[in-house]
């Protein structure tokens, strides 16, 4: 697959009421792939036909919750990174799963690391142009020990790995004697996992032909990236490690589209079922909308941030092909932050408009109650006096019961008729 073009702006205008993405081609159709990687739990934001009124109701109940962030610190006044002796495996850690991805314009292989030792031990091919280290799994120390003392990663960045709860951002270490400079990257991706919608951080270390990434869960933009490689048309083969990066940043903020989509989607059913019923849940769907909404916010602004540094900033790991094509990246990120912005206007919107029609419905049910106590007020007042345990000169005359109903029932109908005059009802 090709990759996109670059752009200074974005084509994708982003709309007025309930706008919708419309990614460019490039990028739909790599969205539309990352959909075949992805787990069943995760298939479920992507775009879905009509369903009848009821069917979307029902749904307002499965809107994807976002989880609160939450911080995992060290102890105060512990020592700032991890150095490579305190990288002791924990009993009972699973095992990291390695791949390592070699590839040169007319050439490229892929390899599943069982034994790390003999792997490093070997240095790249010769016909390498590129080598890609993925690793998947952050509880096996012994594995992220062996790669930080075989590309000397840099302590902090290795604490920032394994705490996993940092903000996108990009990192220099520049090179000193025999250490090589290293550019490190983190990002964060949005995922749906049991219903649930989380922010996952991933990790990169940039070297001139060397990309580390470390992922603790599956990452499909991952494995959209590595069958692009297979192609021999690819500009990702024609190009530097740099440009990989670029290709995965780009997947990653691109998935973000899919679940804007779902979001606008829910937005549209709520604001129907509080236009219908106001029924009760459309409160609870839309405070889980908004509460999406603000995590992806959370991602989408700080990722802004990230691309503008590769874009602008300069470094030897950094071509300046790969800084071109993030002005792409760029404009994608603007336009997802302008959705996010829209969607959380509509959604505050709609919540009003919830809050609104339940108000009007109380007033509704308190102008019948007011009506219907108004009209008996004087009829009450007339029983009353009627109905006292005393003696009334009236109630010995033989008409007085057939005239007191008429009493009463031409003070309700007057009543009514004003009532009705007035525009009460």
């Amino acid at each position: 697959m090709q990759d996109p073009q670059p752009s200074e702006t974005s084509t994708r205008p982003a709309g007025a009421a309930h706008p919708r993405p419309d990614p460019d081609p490039a990028a739909a159709a790599r969205a539309a792939t990352d959909t075949a990687a992805a787990p069943a739990k995760t298939a479920a934001v992507y775009p879905r036909p009509a369903a009848p009124k009821h069917a979307r109701r029902r749904r307002l109940l499965v809107t994807p919750k976002a989880k609160l962030p939450r911080l995992h610190r060290r102890p105060p006044g512990a020592p700032a990174g991890i150095e490579y002796h305190e990288l002791v495996q924990a009993p009972g850690a699973g095992a990291a799963q390695i791949t390592c991805t070699d590839y040169a314009p007319d050439r490229w292989e892929v390899q599943q690391v069982a034994d790390m030792a003999a792997f490093l031990a070997v240095h790249r091919p010769d016909w390498s142009a590129v080598r890609w280290i993925h690793v998947e799994g952050l509880g096996d120390n012994d594995t992220i020990r062996a790669l930080a003392e075989k590309y000397q990663l840099h302590p902090l960045a290795i604490e920032d790995v394994l705490d996993g709860q940092h903000r996108p951002k990009v990192d220099d270490y520049p090179g000193s004697g025999d250490l090589p400079g290293r550019l490190f990257v983190v990002a964060r991706r949005v995922i749906l996992r049991d219903d649930d919608l989380n922010a996952e951080q991933v990790n990169f270390f940039l070297g001139r032909h060397t990309l580390l990434s470390f992922q603790s869960s599956a990452c499909p933009a991952i494995e959209t990236v590595r069958r692009r490689l297979e192609s021999p048309h690819s500009r990702l083969r024609q190009n530097d490690a740099s440009f990989l990066l670029y290709a995965i940043l780009d997947t990653i903020v691109d998935g973000m589209y899919p679940i804007l989509e779902d979001s606008s989607q829910h937005l549209e059913e709520a604001e129907e079922a509080a236009i219908d019923q106001s029924e009760p849940l459309t409160l609870h769907s839309i405070h889980r909308i908004k509460r999406g909404l603000i995590l992806l916010r959370r991602v989408a602004w700080p990722m802004r941030e990230l691309i503008s540094d590769l874009q602008r900033e300069r470094h030897e790991c950094l071509s300046e092909v790969a800084q071109t094509y993030f002005r792409d990246v760029y404009d994608h990120c603007v336009q997802i932050i302008d959705l996010i912005e829209t969607y959380r206007e509509i959604a505050s919107d709609v919540a009003d408009m919830h809050m609104s029609m339940l108000s009007n419905r109380t007033n509704e049910i308190m102008k019948v109650l007011t009506i219907i106590g108004t009209i008996f007020i004087p009829l009450t007042f007339l029983a009353g006096v009627y109905g006292m345990n005393m003696h009334i000169p009236e109630n010995h005359w033989e008409y007085s019961y057939a005239v007191f109903w008429s009493v009463c029932l031409s003070i309700a109908g007057y009543m009514l008729w004003r009532f009705r005059r007035g525009g009460w009802f």
